[in-house]
């Protein structure tokens, strides 16, 4: 009997195929207790569990090197390979079985329980999902002790796909995808910046997560339809949806290789107003992509993915060539490098942090950088002598008081100095800027435009601190609106302020990168979008297609309306 599951979409498309279960280890382990005299083979079990997910991982990364996405994976490759020999995951499960003479399955995941607890309590949504890498490393573990690793389906012949269906997706388990006919997959777990998500983006896989219970619900060789772009799961559907589906399929298909014809257009809308596209990145691994699609530019580089997940923390020079190589990759195009968004909340340089009530609201972004100003200096000499190499400007996250913005600027001033007497060459005059994201700051612009070069909102945040909505919560994810009017109203307001006095704004925010909101912010007077490479084109599409004159009238009678429903209809009319 056909039935129809809702999650949430994170790779958009369509998928047609066969169900793959993918066992779920963790839920099969058992306690029992070991003899005294058999503690050292269960030991030894340990290591041998270690050194073959170990040697598996490493296969993987290498064979991953060929694809397309072998930057994304490889990236959380290592990061599970560091944690096979994290001391809080594999030294005290050790113990465990040491002292409670328990098996080394329970033993392990005992002590994933505790660290993946200690990861709840991070704020940050991205860091958050970290904690899948905790539970995938130790389910590979206990799949290798339990004698049944599991292994993707061959390759079919009959022209069907296979969609996987799991608990969860690590990335390890994805690496070979592409050689495996695999169409699509959901999961019971996961959002926007999980790992399946990440990946199935970098491997256009159509991709919805977040389903509870799917798992639990199918069946091996189920016929399924994964639809990406709407977040719907569809088990067992009959002939005439499956008809639906394929020719919507196609649609979508070609659709896409119409977009890809646009790379070289430039962003100009119908009456003439020129609109920058440019690229989120998160390091150099991401310049080909952003190539691939023309953009005009980088819009943001999160520097903190440099910071995360390794035993100590970069210093100048390594900082500096990480810069410096997206800067002479972009040569005549600006590259805007946001300094490091992380929180005392986040573990850095193997320190677990503060036990902070409220991390969101407590030692992050520019408070962190501020608090710790031998670590903010390293990274701002760096930038500096980058800034020798190409169109560099500096961007500060989450500011909200003057003070913050005098210190940032102060400290700027002091690199300089010191670079100057070290006689390093460096951009004297490179733009600093702030990010919008919090009501303070869209509130009293003033001062930042006062103080900066350029302004950006950073609309994820922006929607979060406005509504005091949990954007990762999936309880509470539903009242997560980008089109709240008082969210709009603090974008429109940042806009029209740096229009009047001739600041630059950008977007950079998923709303960015959303076509369904491009006309809306046309409308704002935002000319300059930033977003994931994958989303420009799209853009780009809307942006030819619009015409500004027509659309600012009818943006500012959106402006001031109070009823939500309303809004969104009539954002919705503004495309038609």
């Amino acid at each position: 009997m056909a039935f129809t599951l809702h999650g949430l979409p994170v790779s958009q498309g369509i998928a047609i195929g066969q169900v793959h279960l993918v066992s779920h280890a963790l839920l099969e382990v058992n306690h029992y207790h070991v003899p005294p005299k058999h503690l050292a083979d269960e030991l030894t079990r340990l290591d041998d569990a270690l050194a073959t997910v170990q040697g598996e991982l490493i296969g993987l990364k290498a064979s991953a090197s060929s694809g397309t996405s072998h930057n994304e994976v490889g990236a959380f490759v290592d990061l599970q390979l560091m944690m096979l020999s994290d001391p809080m995951l594999i030294d005290a499960a050790r113990k465990l079985i040491e002292s409670r003479r328990c098996n080394t399955e329970w033993a392990l995941v005992q002590q994933m329980e505790l660290v993946v607890e200690q990861f709840r309590q991070i704020e940050d949504p991205y860091l958050r999902e970290r904690q899948a890498d905790v539970v995938q490393v130790v389910e590979r573990l206990v799949k290798v002790l339990l004698g049944h690793p599991g292994h993707l389906p061959p390759k079919r012949r009959d022209g069907l796909g296979t969609v996987v269906v799991a608990h969860d997706l690590s990335p390890a388990d994805t690496i070979g995808f592409r050689d495996h006919n695999i169409s699509g997959f959901v999961t019971d777990v996961g959002g926007p910046t999980s790992h399946t998500a990440i990946v199935a983006r970098s491997l256009s896989i159509p991709a919805v997560v977040g389903l509870h219970h799917i798992r639990d619900l199918v069946e091996d060789g189920e016929l399924i339809i994964v639809d990406g772009t709407r977040g719907v799961a569809i088990v067992d559907p009959d002939e005439t949806v499956v008809q639906e589906y394929r020719l919507r399929r196609s649609e979508l298909e070609l659709e896409k290789s119409k977009l890809n014809r646009l790379k070289d257009t430039r962003a100009t809308t119908l009456d003439g107003e020129n609109v920058n596209l440019l690229a989120n990145i998160e390091g150099p691994k991401d310049l080909p992509q952003v190539k691939a699609v023309g953009s005009d530019g980088v819009g943001l580089y999160r520097t903190e993915f440099l910071f995360i997940g390794r035993d100590t923390l970069p210093d100048e020079d390594e900082q500096y060539e990480a810069y410096r190589a997206v800067l002479k990759a972009m040569p005549s195009k600006p590259v805007t490098i946001r300094t490091f968004d992380v929180g005392a909340d986040k573990a850095l340089n193997g320190n677990q942090g503060r036990n902070e009530p409220n991390p969101a609201l407590g030692l992050r972004a520019v408070r962190y950088s501020l608090a710790e100003p031998k670590m903010f200096m390293t990274q701002l000499r760096a930038l500096l002598r980058a800034s020798a190499h190409g169109r560099l400007q500096i961007m500060v996250p989450m500011l909200a008081h003057a003070h913050e913005i005098d210190q940032c600027l102060t400290l700027i001033e002091k690199a300089k100095t010191e670079l100057r007497a070290e006689k390093v060459k460096f951009n004297e005059a490179v733009p600093v800027g702030g990010m919008i994201e919090v009501p303070a700051a869209a509130l009293s612009l003033g001062m930042f435009i006062r103080r900066l070069s350029f302004l950006s909102i950073g609309t994820n945040d922006l929607i979060q601190y406005t509504l005091a909505i949990d954007r990762s919560d999936e309880s509470v994810v539903h009242l997560y609106d980008p089109l709240h009017p008082a969210v709009l109203k603090l974008i429109s307001g940042t806009i029209q302020a740096g229009v009047r006095f001739g600041v630059p704004v950008s977007v950079c925010g998923e709303m960015a990168g959303d076509p369904a909101y491009t006309e809306l912010l046309l409308g704002m007077g935002l000319r300059n979008f930033s977003m994931h490479p994958a989303h420009i084109l799209g853009v780009k599409q809307q942006v030819l297609r619009a015409d500004v004159g027509e659309l600012a009238p009818r943006v500012q009678r959106i402006l001031k309306m109070d009823e939500p429903a309303r809004v969104r209809e009539a954002v919705e009319r503004l495309g038609s």
